[in-house]
C-alpha cells in the first residue's frame, strides 16, 4: 500500500479517523502530533509546507517562499 496522509484526531481514549479509509489490520503507521492551531487556515498549511521544504534540503538551498508551493 502507498503512504497515505488521513486526518484524524484523539477523543481521549484512541485515535479516530475523521473519515472512512479502507485501512487493513496490522498496517503500519506514523502518528504525527501537531500544534493546537487553527488548521482551517490555507496560509498555516502554506508555511508548514515551505518549512519541510527548508528543512528537507541541505544548507546550501536557497530559502523557500509561499509562491514556491504547487497545489
Amino acid at each position: 500500500m502507498p503512504a497515505v496522509t488521513l486526518k484524524a484526531h484523539f477523543n481521549g481514549k484512541q485515535i479516530v479517523l475523521d473519515e472512512p479509509f479502507d485501512l487493513p489490520p496490522d498496517s503500519l503507521l506514523m502518528v504525527t502530533v501537531l500544534p493546537e492551531e487553527d488548521f482551517t487556515d490555507d496560509a498555516h498549511w502554506h508555511n508548514l509546507a515551505a518549512g519541510a521544504l527548508a528543512r528537507a534540503y541541505g544548507e546550501n538551498e536557497p530559502n523557500y517562499s509561499v509562491a514556491d508551493i504547487k497545489r
